[in-house]
């Protein structure tokens, strides 16, 4: 049993159908600029390249950002397209699934490089928290690093 819809209805759920995708490429798009930035990054770590990981670390906090921003968008206007096709026999449009479905799986990717990435730099910075504690400062237990021990006398001649 279909319900008739005017054209105006169905020029509004196509448009929202549209906005909806463009989202969720738009989306795509920065999940795979995510996930190239973390395998560069793990290139960087392994190599232990600190300026790499540093300017990976910042183009990470920039990406994150828009993919934050984006999913604020994408939040109000999946609820809008999930009101605009209930009741019909459109639930679902078969590009938006394959979309949706893309996105998680890219998510899943991300996640663990990103977990991968973590368990290198923790492995790293233990290797260094290793150096640093073997390192032998010869000034560790002298209060100045100019008091030397110098023999301490009793007796002082002056001269006239």
């Amino acid at each position: 049993m279909e319900k008739e819809i005017s054209e105006e209805e169905l020029q509004q759920r196509v448009l929202i159908l549209k906005r909806f995708r463009e989202l969720l490429e738009k989306q795509r798009e920065k999940f795979q600029e995510y996930l190239n930035v973390l395998e560069k990054q793990q290139n960087s770590i392994e190599a232990e390249d600190s300026e790499a990981i540093i300017s990976h670390a910042e183009l990470e906090q920039q990406v994150v950002g828009s993919i934050s921003n984006l999913q604020k968008v994408i939040v109000p206007m999946n609820e809008m397209y999930n009101a605009s096709v209930r009741g019909t026999d459109l639930m679902t449009e078969k590009s938006v699934e394959d979309l949706q479905y893309e996105l998680n799986s890219l998510q899943n990717r991300v996640l663990e490089q990103n977990q991968k990435n973590r368990e290198l730099l923790r492995q790293h910075l233990a290797v260094i928290r290793t150096q640093i504690e073997s390192f032998n400062n010869p000034y560790r237990n002298n209060k100045s690093v100019y008091a030397t021990k110098v023999a301490e006398g009793n007796l002082i001649a002056v001269e006239v």
